[in-house]
C-alpha cells in the first residue's frame, strides 16, 4: 500500500537535551565538526542513515536512546557547551565589525540555487555551492548578508543510471516541515506571505521559508500553497523546470518577490532594508525593478529611481558563453508587465532595460543579464580570465570602448574551507599544527612530517573508496531489488591506486568524455602494471539535454568493460555528500574544458584544500593559479583546425601528462614508501592555495570592493531625499542630449627629438567640440601604450589632460572670459613620460565624467581622435 498524504512529525527532546534541537536548528552544523560530532555519537547508525542531518537524526532516534541521553550529565553537559559555544559565534564582533569607516548595515544576495549542507536539497552544481559557501563565509565573517532565494519541492533531481548506461531522472517531493526550515510567521502566528500580480487578473502567493545559516538568514519563496490556483502552486516545483513561461514566473518571483519578502522581514523584525543588493546571476535581475517601481511611488521618476537602484546594486555573471544566459521572448515580458504587479513602471522602461539593442542583439528577445548590467552599477566575473571574456561577450553595451574599459571586474570564487576540508586534515593541522584552520597553518613547517601527511592522504582515499564502492551497491539494489549485487563491487577501485577525480555538471564543453578520445591507450594507463591510475567520475546533465546525457552513456559503457571495470567508476547522483569525500579522497582532479568556457571550476579548489593536485586545462581559477608546483597544465589546443582536431591533440597532451609526469611522480617512493617529490606538491598546494581559494577571501574582496562602495553610492544618491540621484539623472540627460555634437576636432603633438627615447616627455594640445557642455562634464584623456597587430594599444593607460576653465583659448594665449566663443573648441593640454621602449602609439579620447560614475565606461559614451 502506497500513503496518499505524508509528512514529518517531529520529535520532542526532553527539557534537558533542548541544546540538540538549537544546534539542530541552525545550519552551521553543516560546516562545524564539533556539532557534527555530537549528533554522531547519539546513534551512528542513524547518523549514517540519514546522511548527517541533524533534523532527520533526532526523528529517527527511538524515544529511549533520548532518555538515557538525557540522563546523562556528561551528554547535556557536552550539548549545552556547543550551544553556548553557537550562542558565542553568533553574538560576538568578528571581522566584519572591525573594519573602519561605513560599511552597509544589510546586503541582500539573491540567487536561484543555494548549496548549503545535503540535508538541504537546493542546489543543482556549481552556482548554487558558490551561493552556499558565499553565505557561510559572510557568516564566519560577521557581514550582514541575507540570502533571497525559491523554495523548490523536488530540488533539482534525483539521477540514476539505467542498465545501458543513460541517466535517469526521479522528482522525489520534499516535505519542508522535515528539513532545517521555519516559517516566517506574522505577529497573529500566521504565516507571512507576499503576491505578485499577474496577467488575466490573477495573483501568485508564496510563502516564506527561512533557514539560518549560521549568522545569516537565507529567506526561500515557497508557492505550493492553497492560495494559489494549482497551475501557479507548481511555480517552484523544480530547480531549471519548466519552460520559458515557466522560468519567467520563477524570476519574477526570485526577484521581484524576493525584495517584497525582505520587505515583510524588516516590519517584522526591525531589521534594516539592505542598502547592497548582490544578484548572483541574472535570474534575480528583476529585484531592481521591483525597487524602481517603490521609489517611483515615493515620488521620483523612472530614470532618478534608476540612479539609486543602479548605485545599491552588484551584479556576478558566471556565464562565459552566451547560450548560457537567460532570455525570454520580449512579448511575454511585455504581456507580464502590462499589469499592475509593478506599479508606476512604464512597459516600455522594463522592456529597454532587457534589450538587445546593439551589434548582434535580437530585437525579439528580452535579455536577462543585460537587465543584470543596466540594473547594476558594479558587475564582476568570477575568475580574472573570466572578467576578461565577460567584457568581451558584452562589449556591444559600450560600443566605441576598447575591451579593456568594459566595467566588468572580476573576483575569483573561494569555497568554504570549513565545509570542504576532510575532517581528517583538520585534525592532523589541529594536533600538529596548533588550529583546525587549515588555511592558516604553516604546511611547510616540521612540525607535520611527510609521513603524517601521507597517512593522512591515504585516510582519505579509503574513505572514497569505500564510499564509492557503497553507492555503486545501493544504485544496483535500487535498480535490481530481488538481485544479490556482484561480488566484485566488493574490489572496486584500489585504496592504495593514484586516484583521478572528475566530477561536475556534464554540458558537452566540459568534456567528460575526453580520457575516452583513444579507449586503447586509456586502458593501457588504467591497467599499468607499475603504475596504474583509476578514476572516479560523477556529474549531472541537464534534464533537457540529450548530448549531455549521450557522454555520460558512452562513459559509463566504457566503465562497465570487464577489463578495467575495477579502475574507473562513474557514481550516480553527484551530491554534496558525495563530493565531500570525493575531492579529499582523489590524488589530482582533472578539469578539461573547452578554454575559455569554464568560469572558474571550484570542484578543483576543493580538492586543493585537501591536498589534491590540479591537472587541468589552464581555464578558470587555474589560469591565474597554476605555478608549475601545485599540479599540471594541460596545453590547449586553441589554433587546432576543428574541434576533433582540438580534442585529438589535447586528450593526447593529457595521456602525456598522466603517464610520464603524474604517476611516475605518485609512485616514485624513498625507503620509507613514501613519494617525497609529491608531498612537496602537496605542502605547496596546501600552503600557497588555501588561502587564496577560501571562500573567506572572495567574501572579503566583494565587501571591500563592491559591497562598501555600492553602500557609499547609494547612501548618496538616497542622502537628502534623493536630491543626488535627482541631479545625476538630470546631467544624464543633458549629456546623452549633446553627446552627438561632442568631438575631437584636432590634436597636436611636440616636445620629442627627432629620435625620443626614454625619459622624453610628450606635449599633446587637443581642440575639443563640447557642443554646450562645460568642462566639468568631460574629461579628456591621452590613450597611450605600446603599439601591437598595426596600431593596437597593449595594456593601455591614461592622461586626463586640462583647459583653463574660463573657454576657449584666446589668441594671445591667455583666457579672456570676454571673448569666449561657447561654440568653439576648446584647448586641452598635458604631458606624457615615455617610460619604456618600444613602439609607442597614443591617440585623445572624451568621455562624460561625473562624481558619481564608477566608471568612464559606464554611460557608453566615448567621442575618439580620428
Amino acid at each position: 500500500m502506497k500513503a496518499i498524504r505524508r509528512f514529518t512529525v517531529r520529535s520532542v527532546l526532553p527539557e534537558s537535551l533542548s541544546a540538540l534541537g538549537e544546534l539542530a536548528a541552525n545550519l552551521r552544523w553543516a560546516w562545524h565538526e564539533p556539532t557534527r560530532q555530537i549528533f554522531a555519537h547519539i546513534s551512528p547508525d542513524d547518523w549514517r542513515s540519514t546522511q548527517g542531518d541533524p533534523v532527520a537524526l533526532l526523528g529517527a532516534v527511538s524515544p529511549e536512546r533520548l532518555d538515557q541521553l538525557a540522563a546523562d550529565q556528561g551528554f547535556v553537559a557536552w550539548a549545552n557547551s556547543l550551544r553556548g559555544d553557537l550562542d558565542a559565534y553568533l553574538g560576538e564582533p568578528r571581522w566584519y565589525q572591525s573594519l573602519d569607516g561605513p560599511r552597509p548595515q544589510s546586503i541582500g544576495y539573491f540567487s536561484p540555487e543555494f548549496g548549503i549542507a545535503a540535508a538541504l536539497p537546493q542546489y543543482s552544481g556549481g552556482l548554487g555551492i558558490l551561493a552556499g559557501d558565499h553565505l557561510k563565509a559572510a557568516s564566519d565573517l560577521g557581514v550582514p548578508i541575507i540570502g533571497v532565494g525559491l523554495f523548490y519541492r523536488s530540488g533539482y533531481f534525483t539521477q540514476s543510471i539505467s542498465r545501458d548506461g543513460w541517466q535517469e531522472e526521479s522528482y522525489p517531493v520534499l516535505d519542508p516541515d522535515g528539513l532545517p526550515l521555519s516559517v516566517l510567521r506574522l505577529a497573529d502566528g500566521t504565516p507571512a506571505q507576499i503576491v505578485l500580480a499577474l496577467p488575466g487578473d490573477r495573483a501568485l502567493y508564496a510563502r516564506i521559508w527561512q533557514a539560518q545559516v549560521g549568522r545569516v538568514r537565507l529567506l526561500l519563496l515557497d508557492t505550493d500553497i492553497p492560495d494559489n490556483d494549482d497551475d501557479l502552486r507548481s511555480v517552484t516545483d523544480r530547480l531549471y523546470g519548466g519552460g520559458g513561461e515557466h522560468r519567467l514566473l520563477q524570476e519574477l518571483l526570485l526577484g521581484i518577490g524576493g525584495v517584497r519578502a525582505l520587505e515583510v522581514l524588516s516590519e517584522l523584525t526591525d531589521a534594516p532594508m539592505p542598502e547592497v543588493y548582490h544578484t548572483n546571476e541574472g535570474h534575480a535581475g528583476f529585484q531592481g525593478l521591483e525597487r524602481i517601481s517603490s521609489l517611483i511611488g515615493g515620488g521620483l521618476s523612472f530614470d532618478e529611481a534608476l540612479q539609486v537602484v543602479r548605485a545599491g546594486t552588484v551584479f556576478t555573471t558566471h556565464t562565459p558563453v552566451p547560450a548560457g544566459i537567460d532570455r525570454f521572448d520580449r512579448s511575454l515580458v511585455e504581456r507580464y508587465f502590462s499589469t499592475d504587479m509593478l506599479p508606476g513602471l512604464e512597459v516600455a522602461s522594463v522592456l529597454a532595460l532587457g534589450a538587445e539593442d546593439y551589434d548582434g542583439g535580437s530585437p525579439d528577445v528580452f535579455n536577462m543579464a543585460v537587465l543584470g548590467l543596466r540594473l547594476g552599477q558594479r558587475a564582476n566575473g568570477v575568475s580574472k580570465l573570466h572578467g576578461d571574456v565577460s567584457r568581451g561577450m558584452f562589449a556591444p553595451l559600450w560600443p566605441g570602448f576598447d575591451r579593456d574599459d568594459v566595467p566588468i571586474t572580476s573576483v575569483t570564487n573561494g569555497v568554504h574551507a570549513p565545509t570542504w576540508t576532510d575532517p581528517l586534515l583538520q585534525a592532523l593541522a589541529s594536533t600538529k599544527l596548533g588550529s583546525g584552520d587549515t588555511t592558516r597553518v604553516d604546511w611547510h613547517s616540521a612540525e607535520v612530517s611527510d609521513g603524517e601527511i601521507w597517512a593522512v592522504r591515504g585516510d582519505m582515499r579509503r574513505q572514497l573508496v569505500h564510499d564509492a564502492r557503497r553507492r555503486v551497491t545501493e544504485a544496483w539494489r535500487e535498480q535490481n531489488p530481488d538481485s544479490i549485487p556482484p561480488s566484485w563491487f566488493q574490489t572496486l577501485l584500489d585504496p592504495n591506486v593514484l586516484t583521478i577525480g572528475f566530477a561536475r555538471r556534464v554540458p558537452t564543453y566540459k568534456r567528460l568524455t575526453l580520457m575516452l578520445h583513444d579507449p586503447v591507450r586509456l586502458k593501457s594507463i588504467l591497467l599499468n602494471p607499475e603504475r596504474p591510475i583509476q578514476f572516479v567520475i560523477a556529474g549531472k546533465s541537464h534534464p533537457a539535454d540529450e548530448e549531455g546525457k549521450r557522454l555520460i552513456q558512452k562513459l559509463v559503457q566504457f566503465a562497465s568493460d570487464p577489463e578495467v571495470r575495477n579502475r574507473i567508476v562513474f557514481l550516480p547522483n553527484y551530491d554534496i555528500g558525495m563530493a565531500q569525500l570525493l575531492y579529499p579522497g582523489t590524488d589530482v582532479w582533472l578539469n578539461n574544458p573547452l578554454r575559455p568556457l569554464e568560469a572558474c571550476g571550484t570542484s578543483g579548489m576543493k580538492a586543493a584544500l585537501n591536498g589534491g593536485l590540479n591537472l587541468s586545462i589552464l581555464d578558470g581559477w587555474w589560469n591565474e593559479y597554476y605555478d608549475g608546483e601545485d599540479g599540471w597544465a594541460i596545453p590547449t589546443a586553441d589554433s587546432a583546425g576543428d574541434s576533433e582536431e582540438r580534442d585529438t591533440l589535447e586528450s593526447e597532451a593529457l595521456y602525456d601528462l598522466m603517464e610520464n609526469q603524474v604517476a611516475p611522480r605518485f609512485y616514485d617512493r624513498d625507503s620509507d614508501g613514501i613519494p617525497a617529490n609529491w608531498l612537496q606538491s602537496i605542502r605547496h598546494t596546501l600552503a600557497t592555495l588555501s588561502p587564496e581559494l577560501s571562500a573567506e577571501r572572495m567574501v572579503r574582496e566583494y565587501v571591500e570592493r563592491l559591497y562598501v562602495p555600492a553602500a557609499e553610492a547609494e547612501r548618496a544618491m538616497s542622502a537628502d531625499d534623493y536630491e543626488a540621484a535627482r541631479e545625476l539623472s538630470a546631467w544624464k540627460a543633458k549629456v546623452r542630449a549633446a553627446w552627438s555634437g561632442v568631438s575631437v576636432v584636432h590634436v597636436e603633438s611636440g616636445g620629442l627629438d627627432d629620435t625620443p627615447q626614454v625619459g622624453d616627455t610628450l606635449h599633446v594640445r587637443a581642440h575639443i567640440q563640447l557642443d554646450g557642455l562645460t568642462p566639468d562634464d568631460v574629461a579628456v584623456e591621452v590613450v597611450y601604450g605600446h603599439a601591437v597587430h598595426g596600431d593596437d594599444l597593449s595594456d593601455p593607460a591614461t592622461v586626463e589632460l586640462t583647459t583653463p576653465h574660463a573657454g576657449a583659448a584666446h589668441p594671445s594665449g591667455a583666457p579672456s572670459s570676454a571673448d569666449v566663443d561657447e561654440s568653439a573648441p576648446r584647448v586641452y593640454s598635458g604631458t606624457v613620460e615615455l617610460a619604456r621602449a618600444g613602439s609607442f602609439g597614443y591617440t585623445v579620447r572624451v568621455v562624460p565624467k561625473h562624481a558619481y560614475l564608477a566608471s568612464p565606461a559606464e554611460m557608453g559614451l566615448i567621442a575618439v581622435a580620428h
